[in-house]
């Protein structure tokens, strides 16, 4: 089509009045040069008030809102897009992006992935469900050896109690106590405090359950050897070498623990993930940390094995039967906790190890007091001298 006459380009003006003026801001004039056929004036032109003032858009497809970005079709105009979501982890706040960005490490996407968001700090607290069920183990488990103490105090002359070597009960009985109890420091938010305090207190703890439990298998060795009362080795049996095999036990572990605290201690630490950030301790030396249990490993496989090489010692010394189902618990819950804590994170490795040390203790526990209470409690005519020696020779 040409043009045969020129055109004014006309801006119409409207006041608050309802008023209105006509602005000549242009011409298309078929007559002059190419390059001067079309002339507008833009600072004349005088937009409405309802116009957004903006040059028009060709596109394909409708705008990518904020969470979307433009991903450019190829071999087509660059209007035409599709509009994608934002991967995991990235945003985007604006009309059209082009690509989309990571948040701050300390934030994290909303669910529309069009803002960032601080994260939230998690770790295992006492009010919840996790952790409502732990302390409620924990506390109940306390109480129940506790009560066992206290039956083991109460009956401390009879003849069922006197032969199981009363302060090596004692001592057992207080430790198991403390093993339950020290679970507690592992929840709530991790400080200086209970990070130093966490592993020590449970190795330490640990080490001195099991030392009891050693000197008591020995002390049935020692005893079955011993058949003439005029013996050498008979001075062996007592006090005395349970206080060393305690005392020697627990000092291996104590000056473990005090190389891993003057070296390396554990400390409170934060742990960015996609969505959250896990406050937790950070053990300082994950090596210390193996050594500790693979101390206490190591006292349980040699109180396994002594108690299962005289399990089959007359009725006397029967302790030994259930020395060996207790560490047979305990070895088979401690080797299955590295893989399971190793493949956890978060609050749930501190789950996994306070259900490691409930479980360990309730093995000792059950295994080691159960026959006994139950002799006590229910079977009375059992727990006199001439039944409980019957298949053997009272040690005095």
């Amino acid at each position: 089509m040409e043009l045969s006459t020129g055109y004014d380009l006309v801006n119409w003006v409207v006041f608050p009045n309802k008023s209105f003026m006509k602005v000549s801001i242009g011409a298309i004039d078929s007559k002059t040069s190419s390059d001067q056929r079309f002339t507008i004036k833009k600072d004349a032109i005088t937009w409405p008030n309802i116009f957004n003032q903006t040059v028009p858009e060709s596109t394909c497809t409708e705008r990518c809102h904020p969470g979307y970005y433009m991903k450019i079709l190829e071999g087509q105009p660059s209007c035409c897009y599709h509009c994608l979501g934002c991967p995991e982890g990235t945003i985007s706040n604006q009309t059209n992006a082009h690509h989309c960005y990571k948040c701050p490490e300390e934030e994290c996407p909303n669910k529309k992935r069009n803002r960032c968001v601080p994260k939230v700090i998690t770790f295992l607290t006492y009010d919840g469900p996790l952790g409502i069920c732990l302390v409620s183990a924990a506390v109940f488990l306390s109480l129940l050896t506790a009560s066992v103490f206290g039956i083991f105090i109460r009956h401390r002359n009879t003849p069922i109690v006197k032969a199981t070597n009363r302060d090596l009960t004692y001592r057992l009985l207080i430790s198991i106590f403390l093993c339950f109890l020290c679970s507690l420091i592992f929840i709530g938010q991790p400080s200086t405090v209970t990070c130093l305090l966490r592993q020590v207190a449970f190795g330490n703890i640990f080490t001195f359950a099991l030392s009891c439990v050693l000197a008591k298998t020995i002390t049935v060795v020692i005893a079955f050897i011993a058949t003439n009362p005029g013996g050498k080795i008979i001075k062996w049996v007592g006090k005395k070498l349970s206080n060393y095999i305690i005392f020697f036990c627990s000092a291996i572990q104590a000056g473990i623990c005090a190389i891993w605290l003057g070296t390396s201690p554990p400390f409170p630490d934060k742990v960015s993930q996609s969505a959250e950030i896990v406050a937790q301790c950070n053990e300082g030396s994950s090596t210390m940390f193996y050594i500790v249990l693979g101390y206490l490993g190591f006292l349980a496989s040699v109180s396994f094995t002594l108690a299962y090489l005289t399990r089959k010692l007359p009725d006397t010394f029967n302790e030994a039967k259930f020395i060996t189902f207790s560490m047979l618990v305990f070895c088979s819950v401690w080797i299955s906790f590295i893989p399971t804590y190793l493949s956890t994170k978060g609050k749930y490795m501190v789950a996994v190890e306070i259900f490691s040390i409930l479980a360990s203790g309730v093995g000792l526990l059950s295994f080691i007091f159960a026959p006994k209470v139950y002799i006590i409690l229910l079977k009375p005519n059992m727990n006199i001298k001439d039944h409980l020696f019957k298949k053997g020779k009272s040690i005095k």
